[in-house]
């Protein structure tokens, strides 16, 4: 072998071993996979429901990555987020419209911290692409009525404000990782009702959702990890209401090294694992 091409070869080699992954992708089997993988099962998913750790840049990256994907694809989509309260959802089909300024939905919604970075981009795909953006949580303030007074709470509120809320009653897994893990941050003061204060969450967002959905069509919705995570939460409402959807979770976890899944992840059908130094949003 010439001895140029033989230091070409070791500058690449040296050059690919230099490289840092921002993220990698493992499997429900805790095997290395890809985004082709995953973009291949969501092409043939009813449901995605997309888990992150909000202030995660790759997590928001590769999000408005999989909608533009799906839709270069010809997948017809419908967007949702629990970042968005239903009681906002008309300001959301006004800007949608392009009736005013990001600046005026800022104004006149519930937006987060990093809304600007993280949620307008997707914002805006649905927006120019004219596909319809569901906001699918609780009002923030029946959640806090929850967790200050308990579920039954929720009987008392007008015909109006119980339409931007899941059916009542709901069902609680006490069963449930996400149940046990709430109870045991708790303590024992107040678990109960922050348990409840959480699944309402989980319910309604399933609720709208379902009550979004249109056949033919793949509903990707952005929550998260925790509201989706082991199969649970969300997924579990939509599973209890319409068993026959094809759902993906996606789920996320943080280590130092990325080559090897290490404990404490939670199971989704793949799950993004990024660096703990990776840089945050907010």
């Amino acid at each position: 072998m010439k001895p140029v091409l033989v230091f070409f070869l070791l500058s690449l080699f040296q050059f690919s071993m230099a490289q840092k992954p921002a993220y990698i992708i493992y499997d429900k089997n805790e095997k290395k996979s890809s985004y082709e993988e995953l973009l291949k099962k969501a092409k043939k998913s009813d449901v995605i429901l997309f888990g992150e750790y909000h202030n995660n840049p790759i997590h928001h990256w590769l999000q408005l990555e999989l909608v533009n994907d799906l839709f270069e694809n010809d997948v017809k989509l419908i967007l949702g987020a629990e970042m968005f309260e239903s009681d906002n959802q008309l300001i959301i089909d006004e800007y949608l419209a392009n009736y005013f300024s990001s600046d005026k939905l800022i104004s006149e919604s519930k937006t987060w911290i990093n809304f600007k970075t993280d949620y307008l981009p997707l914002l805006e795909f649905s927006k120019n692409n004219k596909i319809d953006f569901i906001a699918t949580n609780i009002p923030r303030r029946y959640a806090s009525m929850v967790y200050k007074f308990g579920l039954d709470t929720l009987n008392f509120l007008s015909d109006e404000a119980k339409s931007f809320i899941s059916p009542l009653p709901i069902e609680i897994d006490t069963s449930w990782i996400s149940f046990k893990e709430i109870q045991h941050m708790a303590m024992g003061h107040g678990g109960a009702n922050l348990a409840s204060s959480q699944f309402i969450k989980d319910a309604t967002m399933a609720h709208f959702i379902i009550k979004n959905f249109k056949k033919r069509h793949t509903f990707v919705h952005f929550n998260g990890a925790f509201h989706s995570q082991e199969y649970e939460g969300i997924y579990a409402y939509l599973k209890k209401e319409k068993p026959r959807l094809s759902i993906l979770t996606i789920g996320c976890h943080e280590q130092q090294e990325l080559n090897e899944l290490e404990e404490g992840y939670k199971k989704n059908d793949f799950v993004i694992v990024t660096p703990k130094r990776m840089t945050k949003t907010h």
